[in-house]
């Protein structure tokens, strides 16, 4: 029987596959689920400081709409105070204490001084690491990619010296060298990195003129990206390596740690395929492993990465050139 343990940002899993964040993990029904379908970990909601502010401006409002409506009468409710993070908190310390398997609670915040504010009450509800979430759209036309990740950086140190437990970075694949950033975090403690995440990005409804706001579930075609840099960081940086986004099968979950991954991160297979794909997934890759006659996951990790194959520019610009250079191939397949 193969053996799918695996060791990812100081955190030993019983196998490779972590249900990603997502509003799943609130419903104790699915967290059931996911746990019997044997996942490994599971990621909490993001504690999102924006949402948060949000929140707390809806109910000032609320709470002042019949203001100063009377003249001997300057406020209609009381004075309360808003609940900010304790609501979040409280169902994560809940999870933590009933799931069977770790808990890895997720953050993104606006401010710096907040981000290490949210990383301690985070840590103390007894999570088992802690992934930074550096989900941002830029907005200054001013700021220059270096600012930004001087801060991103700043963040990091700052959250690494306030908690001890592991510190996972989730990075979107939108910078203009994404390996130097992610050695510049390595160097800077981070003790995972999530690639990549999945940004929400809006639509337009052309029939009503308006903003619309679709799910934005994952297809498999998109985990080529993440596999093109698990191949190029293996081995590369001192921490952990967590494959995101277009990851559906055992096969898929296989490509990934041929490449380099540590483990992946899945959930839009989940909300497709419902929590008991992931034994479907477990069991293809155990079937394969044994086909393979591999014992363990460390037995072909990192075996089809840049550092491993023969031809030097796998993983470069070669098949595309080699697409461009033959062309007439894709012409046979799709006739005109």
């Amino acid at each position: 029987m193969a053996n799918l343990t695996t060791e990812y940002a100081g955190l030993t899993l019983k196998n490779p596959i972590i249900a990603g964040a997502s509003n799943m993990v609130t419903d104790p029904d699915i967290v059931k689920k996911l746990e019997d379908a044997g996942v490994a970990a599971l990621v909490y909601k993001s504690l999102f400081e924006e949402q948060i502010q949000l929140e707390n401006l809806q109910i000032e409002e609320q709470m002042n709409r019949y203001s100063n409506f009377d003249a001997e009468m300057s406020r209609l409710f009381p004075e309360t105070a808003d609940a900010g993070t304790k609501e979040h908190l409280y169902n994560l310390e809940k999870l933590r204490k009933n799931s069977t398997v770790p808990v890895i609670a997720s953050v993104n915040a606006v401010n710096e001084q907040t981000w290490g504010e949210y990383a301690i009450q985070l840590e103390e509800t007894g999570v088992d690491a802690l992934e930074v979430n550096f989900y941002a759209v830029p907005e200054d036309p001013e700021k220059g990619e270096e600012d930004i990740i001087r801060e991103q950086l700043d963040v990091l140190r700052e959250i690494k010296s306030k908690v001890s437990i592991p510190v996972t970075v989730k990075l979107s694949p939108f910078y203009t060298n994404i390996l130097k950033v992610v050695r510049s975090m390595d160097q800077s403690g981070a003790d995972g990195f999530v690639l990549f995440n999945r940004l929400f990005q809006p639509d337009i409804d052309i029939n009503s003129e308006k903003l619309a706001f679709p799910y934005n579930l994952t297809h498999p075609e998109e985990n080529r990206l993440a596999l093109r840099f698990m191949g190029l960081l293996f081995d590369q940086i001192d921490a952990g390596l967590c494959a995101n986004g277009g990851i559906f099968s055992g096969s898929d979950v296989i490509k990934m740690i041929l490449a380099g991954a540590d483990a992946v991160q899945v959930v839009s297979t989940l909300y497709k395929n419902k929590p008991a794909h992931v034994s479907t997934m477990l069991g293809d890759i155990e079937r394969w492993m044994d086909e393979k006659n591999y014992s363990n996951l460390d037995d072909f990790r990192g075996k089809l990465s840049k550092k491993n194959v023969k031809e030097p520019f796998a993983y470069q610009r070669g098949q595309y050139i080699d697409i461009l250079l033959n062309s007439d191939k894709i012409k046979q397949l799709f006739p005109m």
